[in-house]
């Protein structure tokens, strides 16, 4: 076991580190939950002076881990629910699994102390959001992440989409990109429409925006449509999808960034190492996820639940795939 590595992960001193693992006071509990956090995420056993009951159970329901976005999301939640003293549940929906609501009846029976939704059905407006509010009612604290439901009482937090959308076209237009298309996920879903909303703010009309699946392939087929309308720019939901548009890019012999610019979204883990390096709009994740845990903590102490939501500021990561626009706008 090295201190300098445990003091590393919990951001603490190594001598912080050694009073928590001899029992030495002088050591906040915050701080000392973090070296403890720090403890397991390094895959250290706790002493048996170390160990003590979990203050509850807090379930954590995501889509498919495929995109790397969502176990980005659900690693700051468990190092936040383990400093507070939780114990994270993951559930993880998959095609032919369980839904949401299987894993909600779950958790349900195994007397969560509340449950925190990424990107579920509260962020399709073709679903019903009635769950929510039974959950609520049945006294069950939940917080609702990249989402939003008008008739659920309760907190979500999100993201600013509108803004994300903006920061990526200006920065495009900044290049001399004149035309700037949207490769967007399914319609239905509510990052997705507000998504659509700031794009169309920042090209100052309807634009060109193509619909398909959050994926890479979904990416390539609606960067395909878009290349055939001559766009030199496209903003991408998703950073898999930017990856489908530089792929769709590259089978049409064109160059990124040479002779097109793709701007992704999430700032996924390892996106920085992709060829190019890809340009993209940081999902604020240790705030939001910050925000989340801090709100269920409030809903854990008896504050009633709220209807509100806390919005979050992205940020625009410049780097290797996005380059000068072309001098003359192509024809079609």
């Amino acid at each position: 076991m090295r201190l300098a590595d445990i003091a590393a992960q919990a951001e603490v001193s190594e001598a912080t580190v050694s009073r928590v693992l001899n029992g030495r006071p002088g050591v906040s509990p915050a701080t000392r939950q973090a070296v403890l956090a720090a403890l397991d995420v390094l895959g250290y056993e706790r002493t048996p002076r170390l160990r003590q009951r979990s203050a509850g159970l807090v379930g954590l329901v995501t889509p498919e881990l495929e995109n790397p976005i969502f176990p980005a999301f659900a690693q700051a939640f468990e190092r936040a629910l383990v400093q507070h003293g939780y114990t994270p549940l993951l559930c993880t929906q998959t095609p032919g699994g369980a839904a949401e609501d299987e894993f909600t009846e779950l958790l349900v029976e195994r007397g969560v102390s509340g449950i925190v939704f990424l990107s579920g059905l509260h962020a399709d407006t073709a679903a019903r959001s009635d769950r929510y509010v039974q959950l609520i009612g049945q006294g069950v604290p939940i917080v609702l992440l990249n989402g939003y439901a008008a008739d659920v009482p309760a907190p979500f937090i999100s993201p600013d989409d509108r803004l994300a959308a903006r920061l990526a076209v200006q920065h495009l237009v900044d290049l001399g990109h004149a035309r700037i298309g949207l490769a967007a996920g399914p319609a239905r879903f509510v990052p997705v429409i507000r998504k659509i909303e700031g794009y169309r703010e920042a090209v100052g009309g309807p634009g060109l925006v193509a619909h398909s699946l959050f994926s890479v392939e979904g990416g390539q087929a609606a960067a395909a449509q878009l290349l055939d309308q001559d766009c030199t720019g496209i903003v991408c939901a998703s950073d898999l999808m930017a990856l489908g548009a530089i792929r769709a890019c590259r089978e049409r012999g064109l160059s990124v960034p040479g002779d097109v610019s793709v701007v992704g979204y999430d700032d996924s883990p390892l996106i920085a190492f992709t060829d190019p390096p890809l340009t993209t709009v940081r999902q604020p994740i240790r705030a939001m996820v910050t925000a989340a845990v801090q709100t269920l903590m409030e809903a854990f102490g008896g504050a009633p639940p709220r209807h509100s939501e806390l919005v979050f500021q992205p940020e625009l990561i410049v780097r290797g795939s996005t380059g000068s626009g072309p001098q003359v706008v192509r024809s079609s």
